[in-house]
This record gives C-alpha cells, structure tokens and sequence, in this order.
C-alpha cells in the first residue's frame, strides 16, 4: 500500500496575499503547503480522502492517472469543495467515482453539488455512485476500511483505518472506543493545527500526547496552519517516531 499526500494545509492561518510571515516566505518547499488530502493506491485500487479547493492541482502535481473512490471526513468546504473536478476522470476512465460518505455530510454534498443530484441530467455532469458511511467497516473494492469517529468539537467527523494505516484529521477529542480501534496501527495520521489553543482541532502538543497514547511506530501530523511555524524548525523538536507531513510526500506501508 502506498500513502501520498496531496495536501497537509487547511484554510485556518492562510494569511491575506502579501503577509510576511516567516512561513510565506520560507524557501524550503515542504512550508508549502495546500489543503489535506491524502492518496492511497492498494494494488489496481486508487482511494482518495478529501477533494478540497485544491483537488485538481493535486492530482496533477502527483500524477494520478486513475481514482476508484473518494472517502469523505466530513462537510467543510476545505475538504469537499473540489468534488466537481471527479469530471475528467468519469471522462477519461468511462467510469463513476464511488463516494462513500455519512448521512450528514451527504446532505452537505446534495445542497453544494445539487446539479450532481438532480433529476436534469446534462452531459458533462460529474458521475458518481454515493455510499453511505456509518460506523461499521466496509469494503472498497475489497479493500476493508474502519470508520473511525473523533469530534471536531460538536461536529462529528470521521477518521479511516486501512490495514495498518489510520489516517485522522480536524480532531479535538477521541473517545475510548475510538481509540480501539485505532491502536495497533502502524501509521498514524492526525492533525496538529498550531502551537497555542483551539477549540476544534488539537495543538501540536496535544497532537504529541496522542500519538504517543497510540504508540504507533511512526506519526505523521498534518493539517497544519501557518501558525504551527517552520517545517524544519518544527520537526528537530519531535520525538524521532513523530514527524511533519508535507505535501508530496509518499511511503510504503
């Protein structure tokens, strides 16, 4: 199984055009960052989680010739804006694009992409099949995946477990039954949003102190803002088995 992620960014912190920040003006490419997506290809499986604003750069940058499904966490605009841009490929692939997804957020894509939905079929509409994501695992293209529930303060969101990957973003608080499920897994992905406090998404020293509860063999924190400070200035701080993601970025699991 191969992991890349297409984005380790998020819209919180993207300063107005023409900030100075040390950030903006960082030289160093893995500062760079877009919004969180990740790409995981098993075998002739092609999986994506989250189509933000940035999707169909992202596919391009990495090259992605083929996508089966897209996996949603939940309904902000950062992570389900760029569904339209599924079109090239129902084009190119002759095929639909599975979306599997929670009741909630459903209803977001409906009232978002309603002519995706709509009765009015036109040529050129994105072409999908929709599946709904509760809280028993299921399979995609018999691949088995584990929804993971955290809650991004009140908002519910959903984290996946693929084999010994787990892959969580825009969490602020994990249940125990949650972390069952999690543990025993070899690659974790969590959001570390910033330094100082936030009601919605762990800090980087929150974000520590969960990767170590899990006991992963390597961490990988993504979702981060501006705020969270150089790349390199951030990661000779961690723990040698917790790292920065970056955009780009791609291992074996």
């Amino acid at each position: 199984m191969k992991i890349t992620f297409l984005g380790t960014g998020t819209s919180q912190g993207i300063p107005v055009i023409g900030c100075g920040c040390i950030v903006c003006k960082s030289a160093d490419k893995r500062d760079k960052r877009l919004r969180v997506s990740v790409l995981i290809e098993i075998d002739d499986t092609t999986i994506v989680i989250d189509s933000g604003p940035d999707f169909r750069y992202q596919m391009l940058r990495a090259g992605v010739m083929d996508l089966d499904a897209i996996l949603y966490t939940h309904e902000h605009k950062d992570h389900i804006a760029g569904l339209d841009d599924i079109r090239p490929f129902n084009y190119i692939l002759k095929k639909h694009i599975d979306i599997y997804a929670a009741p909630r957020v459903q209803e977001a894509l409906k009232r978002e992409f309603a002519y995706i939905f709509s009765d009015v079929k036109y040529h050129g509409l994105p072409l999908i099949n929709l599946f709904t994501v509760e809280d028993e695992a299921f399979e995609v293209k018999g691949n088995l995946i584990t929804p993971i529930d955290v809650m991004h303060y009140k908002l519910p969101v959903k984290g996946y477990r693929i084999k010994d990957f787990t892959y969580i973003t825009d969490a602020k608080t994990v249940s125990a039954e949650s972390i069952e499920k999690i543990k025993g897994t070899k690659i974790l992905v969590i959001n570390a949003l910033q330094l100082d406090s936030h009601i919605s998404h762990f800090t980087l020293s929150e974000a520590i102190d969960f990767a170590n509860l899990i006991g992963a063999e390597t961490t990988y924190f993504t979702h981060m803002s501006h705020n969270l400070g150089l790349h390199a200035d951030v990661e000779k701080e961690l723990p040698s088995h917790i790292k920065l993601a970056y955009d780009g970025l791609s291992f074996q699991v």
